[in-house]
């Protein structure tokens, strides 16, 4: 498969709402502190609303596209050698069931559940799916970015205009750099006009390919936290790599993923961010 039509999208979006539906969001109106347990930190978490909501979905992606290997993020958090199969199956589908799954263990509605489909390496449909609001952000390869509203009306999507360094907006998880990098960098972020964090990566790409917010750099790059919306971004018009220079993959597990409005902001980003360091 190198492709996917728009009745398969349509109807792995319709699974997405209805395992939302059934899994996560009865368990968000029922948030207890007993609710989620710690999985590699304290502030890693993981509810039952993760583990109930990609074992439905993975069992009807295995419906729908038979031979299709599953990679979820709480399968890999038990067994990391499911990893290999992103780049050793011919057709893979990577979940994140409950992105910002910190959000959601708290009772705050920022969170979402992300799908890519990945062929051959390639990311060939990317989903996000925001249970609380019920819309959706989906692209696939060259035809463009799109936010499919609760009701199922469509507008495309547009990453914001590039601009100076101080008007710009982003997102940066400073928490998550080593400390050595957290000294350094933390005085570069005031050359920016505004820097925060929302812990999910779904809405983070919510407000980069909708225009809000100019760029986002990612310390780590589990292809489940950007598979679906690397895809979307770029097809919304960004441009996204690894500050190295290298091309994003969805089978890339380690390197600092910097997305911005096109590459000529990229690099001046890339530079207020880490020149001398």
């Amino acid at each position: 498969m190198n492709e996917i039509s728009d009745a398969l999208l349509k109807t792995l979006m319709a699974d997405m709402r209805a395992v939302a539906k059934a899994e996560i969001l009865p368990r968000f109106e029922a948030i207890t502190s007993g609710s989620m347990r710690a999985k590699t930190a304290p502030d890693d978490v993981v509810t039952d609303a993760d583990i109930s909501a990609e074992h439905a979905l993975g069992g009807l992606l295995t419906e729908r596209l038979p031979g299709i290997v599953v990679v979820g993020e709480e399968a890999v958090s038990e067994d990391r050698s499911i990893l290999e199969r992103i780049g050793a199956a011919d057709l893979v589908a990577i979940i994140d069931p409950v992105d910002g799954t910190w959000n959601f263990a708290h009772g705050v509605p920022t969170f979402g559940s992300m799908l890519a489909i990945v062929a051959n390496g390639r990311t060939i449909a990317g989903i996000i799916h925001y249970p609380v609001m019920g819309d959706f952000l989906v692209a696939r390869p060259g035809l463009g970015a799109w936010h499919v509203s609760a009701d199922g009306a469509m507008s495309g999507l547009a990453v914001a205009g590039p601009g100076p360094i101080a008007e710009m907006h982003g997102f940066v998880p400073l928490h998550m750099f080593t400390p050595q990098l957290q000294a350094e960098m933390a005085p570069r972020l005031l050359r920016f006009s505004r820097t925060t964090t929302w812990r999910c990566s779904a809405w983070e790409y919510r407000m980069l390919t909708t225009g809000a917010m100019s760029f986002c750099l990612n310390a780590g790059i589990m292809p489940w936290d950007h598979a679906a919306g690397a895809l979307i971004h770029a097809e919304a018009g960004g441009y996204a790599a690894l500050v190295n220079g290298k091309p994003y993959r969805p089978t890339m597990t380690e390197g600092f993923l910097l997305t911005a409005p096109n590459k000529q902001s990229w690099e001046e980003i890339r530079r207020a961010l880490f020149e001398d360091v």
